[in-house]
């Protein structure tokens, strides 16, 4: 399998039922099985046994008419917690992301050239109708990685541009308010814990973790298992890798069908629209 010139990034991603997931024992339990199915398919996993589990609040903005999501476009923020405190610079992820990959990469994610970022283009790998399958989409992301908080935007679509100036390019209204998805008490509480590497072959490691996602503490609406890998210039060729890892991520679901729960991503948990 080639892979195509733009892709940066794999992304295999796993929606997981939230029952249990706020209880450290089932994610201990998750972590054990996956242990043991990488063992039974001799595939590498060095498992992470005292990992720090990460906090943040998300959200995502978008016009009252939803215009980011008509055009497949997310405007998500994440603010990174260090217990009840939040930091005051946050992540802010401007991303294209649809099934056709001619339409992803067209889209110009990037900042103003006097704002620093990182440019990554995703295969993400999602679960499809049957157990066992897999289909993908495709995200252009530009990732800001300190914005002050406070210097966040205001609510117009025309601040946001001053950001990102390619959403100019779209037809949307530029004196359209944003807002925040679902409005403020949307915000979503992430717990992050990473779990390990997973190793497919030379130069194709892939970091796993899973993320819950919470209304507040105790109350989780979804899990998402996932490992991802980065593509570059000496594994792009690793054909048998990267079709090891795609057989992996199949064979994954059927070893942990009681988990799995039906849908997309989670942001079409945020939306009630699947991608």
């Amino acid at each position: 399998m080639k892979l195509h010139p733009s892709i940066t990034n794999r992304e295999f991603k796993l929606l997981i039922k939230p029952q249990g997931l706020d209880r450290r024992s089932r994610i201990t339990a998750l972590s054990d099985q996956i242990l043991l199915f990488c063992k039974k398919n001799k595939v590498e996993f060095f498992h992470l046994d005292n990992a720090t589990t990460g906090l943040r609040n998300i959200y995502f903005y978008d016009t009252p008419g939803e215009d980011f999501r008509r055009n497949n476009v997310i405007l998500r923020v994440r603010e990174s917690r260090q217990n009840v405190w939040v930091d005051d610079f946050c992540e802010v992820t401007l991303k294209c992301r649809t099934h056709d990959l001619s339409e992803s990469v067209k889209f110009n994610p990037a900042p103003k050239k006097s704002i620093k970022s990182r440019i990554r283009f995703k295969e993400e790998i999602l679960r499809g109708d049957e157990l066992g399958s897999r289909r993908q989409i495709y995200s252009n992301n530009a990732i800001l990685d300190a914005v002050p908080i406070d210097n966040l935007f205001d609510r117009s679509l025309s601040s946001v541009c001053k950001f990102f100036p390619g959403l100019a390019d779209l037809s949307i209204n530029k004196k359209s308010p944003i807002r925040i998805v679902g409005g403020s008490a949307n915000k979503i509480l992430e717990a992050c814990l990473p779990l390990g590497n997973l190793v497919f072959g030379d130069g194709v490691q892939a970091h796993c973790e899973i993320a819950i996602w919470m209304k507040s503490v105790g109350d989780p609406i979804v899990g998402e298992l996932a490992f991802s890998y980065r593509v570059n210039d000496e594994n792009r060729s690793q054909e048998k890798a990267h079709k090891r890892a795609d057989k992996f991520f199949k064979k994954l679901q059927i070893e942990l069908a009681d988990w799995l729960e039906i849908g997309s991503t989670k942001t079409a948990l945020i939306y009630g629209k699947p991608e």
